[in-house]
């Protein structure tokens, strides 16, 4: 590449990377928005469980977020593969999941002690359009689209979010913010086909094999991020829940900051000389990033909380730096798991399945007497997992 033609691209590369994190730091900004207004508006066991069904429902985008990666590795691989075939999968793969989170609700009102079945059902009533979403993001992310991903993004904040914060304001419960969602996906959702040229489906190469490897081991990922969440709500009283959730605003943040770092490398990690070299500098980002998360909550500690969640939380003893720890090291799993699914390495969904088994084990057994001992699990979990992630790097697969 020539001195001319090199420099466009690094500044189009820091445009790109700005505009990717403006869309999802808003994004998320939003969602930490939607969780203060809740903080404030729901008495704290109604905040637990809008906090806890939240939860679930990123969970149940997993499938979104695997149709995305494989999406964009296939596309980033060759540009001119007809997206129709990869429609299709995007709507086959949405109702696999609408149908099977249907079936589950009555499971998901016992395991969180729900009142009715309502909550659950518009749950479900929003993972089809969310599922579908991941292929649209896919197609910009995987065709280095990244200002018009930028705007996608954007676009599903103020949607799905901000349906859910004007349900919550308007409703002052649980059901209404989860309408709200459901709502807003699905605008976002029709916004995202329009964008993307209004595909149509070809119901052949589906590539759903390789959707469901991707799936298993971002499944774990999810479940890893937001389990801690769960698990409290499972273990602890509903009081001390609630403040936990209000901690895991902060995981939250540590692990959404780099985010931008995963979108950007994801496609360059479809070849293995741009991985190889990559990945070390996306590493390096993410940990810098964080080190600003984990030292304002190691300097602010307990009052972290009450600037988070209100005064009826200012009375709060739990400390706040191992939330900003266990984000900080799911950041750099997410990285290290990117690169081994780019290189088809299966060994890293044995590890991850292995963390959830680890972190369920250790808060349903032991660690769960307070919100401490739940968060020094979920830390300790992702610490172990992050240098486990890191061996798999450096020993790669012995060829076939």
């Amino acid at each position: 590449m020539s001195v001319d033609t090199e420099v466009p691209a690094r500044t189009g590369n820091r445009v790109a990377a700005i505009l990717v994190s403006l869309a999802l730091a808003g994004n998320n900004a939003a969602s930490y928005v939607l969780s203060l207004a809740a903080a404030r508006i729901l008495v704290p066991g109604a905040f637990g469980e809008l906090s806890s069904l939240l939860a679930v429902l990123v969970i149940g985008v997993v499938p979104a977020m695997s149709l995305q990666t494989v999406v964009a590795l296939r596309v980033a691989r060759s540009p001119s593969l007809s997206p129709g075939s990869l429609f299709a999968l995007g709507l086959v793969t949405s109702g696999i999941v609408a149908t099977a989170a249907l079936t589950l609700s009555p499971l998901l009102v016992l395991l969180l002690h729900l009142g009715s079945l309502t909550p659950a059902l518009l749950v479900t009533a929003a993972l089809g359009p969310l599922t579908l979403l991941g292929l649209f993001h896919g197609l910009l992310q995987g065709s280095h689209r990244f200002a018009t991903l930028a705007g996608l993004i954007a676009l599903e904040g103020a949607g799905k979010v901000g349906g859910s914060l004007v349900g919550l304001v308007v409703t002052h419960s649980t059901a209404g913010a989860l309408t709200g969602t459901a709502i807003g996906s699905l605008l976002v959702v029709l916004a995202g086909w329009q964008i993307c040229g209004r595909p149509r489906p070809r119901w052949a190469d589906r590539h759903g094999g390789e959707v469901l490897h991707t799936a298993q081991a971002m499944l774990a990922l999810v479940l890893l991020v937001n389990l801690d969440l769960v698990l409290a709500r499972h273990t602890l009283p509903a009081g001390s829940a609630g403040e936990y959730a209000l901690g895991a605003i902060v995981t939250k943040i540590a692990y959404w900051l780099p985010q931008a770092v995963g979108v950007l490398v994801l496609p360059r990690f479809a070849h293995g000389s741009g991985r190889r070299r990559v990945l070390p500098v996306a590493l390096l980002v993410c940990g810098c990033l964080d080190a600003v998360v984990l030292v304002v909550s190691l300097v602010l500690g307990p009052s972290l909380l009450t600037l988070i969640g209100g005064a009826r939380y200012a009375g709060s003893t739990m400390p706040v730096w191992p939330f900003a720890l266990a984000g900080s090291m799911l950041a750099l799993v997410q990285i290290l798991l990117y690169a081994r699914l780019a290189d088809g390495d299966r060994r890293v969904t044995v590890l991850m399945w292995a963390a959830v088994a680890t972190e369920t084990v250790l808060i349903t057994t032991w660690l769960h007497g307070s919100a401490t001992q739940v968060v020094t699990a979920a830390a300790c979990t992702a610490g172990a997992l992050a240098l486990a992630g890191a061996v798999l790097e450096l020993r790669p697969r012995k060829p076939a």
